[in-house]
């Protein structure tokens, strides 16, 4: 089994295999998989930091895999105003809903009161699978390194 203790947002070599995870087993810091390539792995992360789509885990011997998306139940709601659109953004996160933002569109976790008031402002709801990445919150702080050959470093960044 491969087995990943170490993450970088990017790296300057190639990938040699990818896993694609859904959003809640992502936020786990002890995950059993299997990548793309049919490889089994166990991924050893810090507790509270999440897996981003598209950081690269380095495995003990050596190898990079790539997180990916995979799309999940979700819905998607579409507004056609920003002002409207501002309004259910400001609403939903009132209520510590998860959410990835896109331009005019919001996504979050099936969840029937939340599409009603979403629908109640007019937004048009839709159910098709998606990859679900939620923004990862205004007071989020987190560090990450960078891989650079025989030079590695880490950076602190807020977010």
């Amino acid at each position: 089994m491969l087995k990943a203790f170490e993450r970088f947002d990017h790296i300057h070599q190639a990938i040699d295999d990818a896993i694609t995870l859904d959003h809640d087993t992502r936020k786990k810091a002890r995950i059993k998989g299997v990548t793309d390539k049919g490889s089994a792995i166990g991924i050893f992360m810090e507790r509270g930091h999440p897996l981003l789509i598209g950081e690269i885990l380095k495995t003990e011997c050596g190898l990079f895999i790539e997180i990916k998306g995979q799309a999940e139940e979700v819905t998607t709601a579409v507004a056609t105003d920003w002002l409207t659109f501002a309004k259910v953004c400001y609403h939903l996160g009132n209520r510590h809903t998860s959410m990835q933002i896109g331009e005019l569109w919001l996504r979050f976790k099936p969840d029937h009161v939340l599409e009603e008031l979403a629908q109640n402002y007019g937004l048009t709801i839709n159910h098709t699978p998606a990859v679900f990445s939620p923004e990862n919150g205004a007071y989020a702080k987190g560090g990450h390194s960078h891989s650079h050959g025989e030079h590695e470093h880490e950076h602190e960044h807020e977010h």
